[in-house]
């Protein structure tokens, strides 16, 4: 991202087979050398569970020499079973279960980690297993004696078949669709080492390895590092970076490659700070960039290859006739990049380098000018990249984007398919390296309504895996909690994992409002089920009854009037309950049961500095406002549209019970009468006339 304020997943699926045959199969694909220090501890976790079904966590930490080609057998306590399976080849016999690497993960050095992830079935309990076995060693957190495997012997012990295809590890230099593959999913450090000044500049604690750990843990294979070194460098000739901060940045680069993570690093905020002056100060942008490229090529020349040099974050230039012209000189710099990092040998002659389009765009013509770069340089070994922030009005709230809708999907569609067209299908990979939408952000809530969110994280996951694009998750904070190591929303973290192996049924809402004054009638909803079947309804661990308390005709979801009454229970204004419907795949929609009678507006009297509307919400919620003048035009800011951008412009504060009007919407409005509409989830709207003379602003419902 460019600025602090604008905040900014296909996985490998492993098979999952029955029957005992394909079981001691698997067991042939793990290998172990003769007298080797063996040692293991299993981390096992259900980060989420509903009535016959779960999803576990599994991560592998090896204590013993290190392995290549490993197998993890346990025994589930309760008969569960497994289902679906990523990051690992599943097998099944009864209880018995066994997971095998694939084909990036089959090296684990020595206190490194692997981590895979299932979904499975479960009837009466859901005891997790506690012992493991890893390449037919004991799991017990200690490295135990060394020990020499049979040749032909699985370690369960049982005699095996010769392999047909020798085990892999990591994929080799050379092999960039296969490396970045396995990259997939990934996720951004971001706001820290990119904050400026320092680490902690915007908010976000100091990174720790534990930090890292949980990442890892939660499934994500690769992690970018966006770095601005600008304040962190001496004056020309040199430029010499700050040890102090060069460490730090080394230090974090080597827990990620220790905890098994790809690796990312570039050039971040630098882009807007001073490489956007190029174009009119050539010689010393270039003498500078090329100055900080090859520091950090000399000082990581010899670090593992899944470490990834990306060399612009965002590029934009000033003094420039235009995109065509900013696209020569994005390409100037990137072929000095390829060129002075392919010098410094070692490893980088061979290490994967990321170029962005100019904007990091997925538009078509920013898209084709990087071919050109590609083309030129015939870099076995070079990675296109881009961001994707989802259609502006959606992503921002602004223009009625209140919804997911054909906009919102042809928008994924578009993007994801030119970039599939213009470098997949040529062998080039490419990597979303920032995606999110550009206005999530947990400290300015209700700018995006919850399902319309979980909608697009869905849509994303699913067309980026089709066209086997890797995308990393921008997080400056707001996806996980990192003083606490938690996901602030787990619904939406586990919407985002399913979606990188199978897609979830949605709904055209998530919402059922319920007037707490008046009779209670029957509700419908729009089931959005693809490719999946629908399962039932559940309150907790309670099934609702088909027939009784709901009905489904083709894709028409109806809660019948007796089960309403019964879930909005004393009518208490807000969320009375909460439901969810099941499919045959994909994690579960929650439907939301809101009592709420209409809200109710009263008159106030401010200034342009801000007016603060008394708003009794009753239940319900703001989605978004209109303004406009006597005639019918737009007023305020984006006078190209009545609909104004939330929080930008207004704001509710639904524990005050008002609506805040900013002064950068009366920073755009004429003097005289103003017509606003406030826009309610319920579907209920209010007017309210505003009168502006000079600094003075009085408001009162129409």
């Amino acid at each position: 991202m460019s600025t602090q304020n604008i905040r900014r997943i296909p996985w490998r699926l492993g098979t999952v087979a029955g029957g005992l045959a394909a079981l001691l199969v698997a067991g042939t694909l793990v290998t172990a050398d003769a007298q080797a220090a063996a040692g293991c501890r299993v981390g096992y976790a259900v980060s989420s569970q509903w009535p016959g079904g779960f999803t576990a966590n599994v991560t592998v930490t090896n204590l013993g020499d290190p392995v290549n080609g490993w197998n993890l057998a346990w025994t589930f306590p309760s008969g569960q079973r497994v289902s679906q399976a990523w990051n690992a080849t599943v097998t099944s016999s009864g209880s018995q279960a066994s997971a095998t690497n694939v084909s990036y993960n089959g090296a684990i050095g020595t206190n490194a980690t692997v981590s895979f992830g299932f979904n499975g079935s479960w009837t009466g309990t859901n005891t997790a297993p506690t012992s493991f076995t890893l390449n037919g060693v004991a799991c017990t957190g200690n490295v135990g004696p060394t020990v020499t495997p049979t040749a032909g012997v699985s370690p369960s012990g049982s005699p095996t078949a010769s392999p047909s295809v020798p085990p892999t590890g990591s994929p080799q230099p050379g092999n960039r669709m296969e490396m970045v593959a396995a990259m997939q999913p990934g996720w951004n450090l971001g706001n820290t080492f990119d904050a400026i000044p320092d680490e902690t500049s915007w908010g976000n604690p100091r990174t720790t390895r534990e930090m890292l750990h949980h990442i890892r843990s939660q499934g994500y294979n690769s992690i970018r590092l966006p770095v601005t070194w600008s304040n962190h460098h001496g004056p020309a000739p040199d430029y010499t970076i700050d040890p102090t901060w060069l460490n730090r940045i080394r230090e974090v680069v080597d827990w990620s490659l220790a905890e098994g993570f790809y690796v990312m690093v570039n050039l971040h905020h630098d882009s807007w700070q001073w490489i956007n002056t190029y174009p009119t100060d050539r010689a010393n942008v270039l003498e500078r960039y090329t100055a900080l490229w090859g520091q950090l090529a000399a000082t990581f020349r010899d670090h593992s290859p899944k470490l990834v040099f990306e060399s612009i974050n965002e590029p934009q230039f000033a003094g420039t006739s235009g995109d065509a012209e900013s696209d020569q000189v994005l390409h100037e710099l990137n072929v000095a990049f390829v060129r002075l990092v392919r010098r410094s040998g070692g490893n980088n002659a061979t290490r994967l380098l990321v170029l962005p389009t100019l904007h990091t765009s997925g538009e078509q013509a920013r898209m084709d000018a990087l071919t050109t770069t590609f083309d030129q340089l015939a870099d076995p070994n070079l990675v296109a990249t881009i961001h994707f922030y989802g259609w502006w009005p959606f992503s921002v709230n602004i223009a009625g984007g209140t919804r997911y809708d054909s906009n919102v999907e042809q928008d994924i569609v578009g993007t994801f398919e030119r970039a599939y067209q213009t470098f997949v299908s040529r062998g080039i990979p490419v990597i979303v390296g920032e995606w999110a939408l550009l206005s999530y952000d947990y400290t300015r809530p209700g700018i995006i309504q919850r399902g319309e969110l979980l909608k697009f994280f869905e849509a994303v996951g699913y067309h980026a895996r089709i066209r086997r694009l890797t995308t990393m998750l921008w997080d400056a904070g707001s996806f996980l909690h990192r003083p606490e190591l938690r996901w602030r929303d787990q619904g939406i973290h586990d919407m985002m994992r399913a979606s990188l192996t199978t897609r979830s049924a949605t709904a055209s809402t998530d919402q059922i409002h319920v007037r707490r004054s008046g009779g209670i009638t029957g509700q419908s909803l729009t089931l959005n089920l693809n490719g999946g079947t629908f399962r039932g309804l559940w309150q907790g661990s309670a099934q609702l009854a088909s027939g009784t308390d709901y009905t489904v005709s083709g894709n028409t979801l109806t809660l019948t009037q007796a089960a309403l009454t019964r879930l909005v229970g004393n009518r208490g204004y807000g969320v009375n309950a909460t439901i969810e419907a099941r499919f045959s795949q994909g994690v579960p929609w929650q439907i939301h049961i809101i009592s709420y009678d209409p809200p109710t507006q009263a008159a106030a009297t401010g200034t342009t500095s801000g007016l603060t509307i008394p708003t009794q919400f009753r239940g319900d919620q703001l989605a978004t406002m209109e303004a406009e003048y006597a005639d019918g035009s737009p007023a305020g800011p984006a006078n190209w549209t009545t609909y104004k951008e939330y929080w930008s412009t207004f704001q509710p504060d639904y524990a005050a019970d008002t609506i805040l009007l900013k002064p950068e919407f009366f920073a755009e409005v004429d003097d005289g009468p103003v017509i606003l509409t406030f826009h309610f989830w319920s579907g209920t709207q209010l007017t309210y006339r505003l009168t502006k003379s000079g600094n003075s602003v009085t408001g009162s419902p129409a």
